[in-house]
């Protein structure tokens, strides 16, 4: 997949709708996860990581996968690298977000996006890794 310099690859909100309670996120919180969490709780982090060839390893209980400390850095500097992020404030994110999907080209966006040509690729890609995850003794 040959892309752009500067081309808006996904498109994620904060918060998100919750019909029943109020989130606990917002954007600062969610972007911040993005570049120094890990892929067990950044679908963007485990996409990219699945990208770029990074060995996803179950950790801790085994119900959660990360790319390992080593691999979660190497992603976060590759993040710190290469990748950008630009905002729009939206009182109801959830209606851009969804929007946005469905009129931008957006690889790396799964959820709403089945339309997307990368879409079965990519979902191929993240259920390999997490199949080859399963098949490996958890990490420490």
């Amino acid at each position: 997949m040959d892309l752009d310099a500067g081309r808006l690859l996904y498109v994620g909100i904060a918060p998100r709708y919750m019909a029943n309670r109020t989130s606990t996120q917002n954007l600062r919180k969610r972007v911040r996860y993005h570049y120094r969490g890990n892929a067990a709780g950044s679908t963007l982090r485990l996409t990219l990581g699945c990208l770029l060839g990074l060995e996803l390893r179950r950790v801790g209980s085994g119900k959660r996968m990360t790319f390992g400390k080593a691999g979660e850095a190497t992603l976060s500097q590759w993040m710190a690298d290469n990748a950008q992020v630009c905002w729009i404030e939206q009182s109801e994110p959830w209606d851009l977000e969804s929007q946005l999907i469905s009129q931008l080209d957006l690889p790396l966006n799964l959820d709403q996006n089945r339309h997307n040509a990368f879409h079965s690729r990519l979902k191929e890609l993240r259920a390999q890794a997490r199949q080859r995850a399963r098949e490996l003794p958890i990490s420490s």
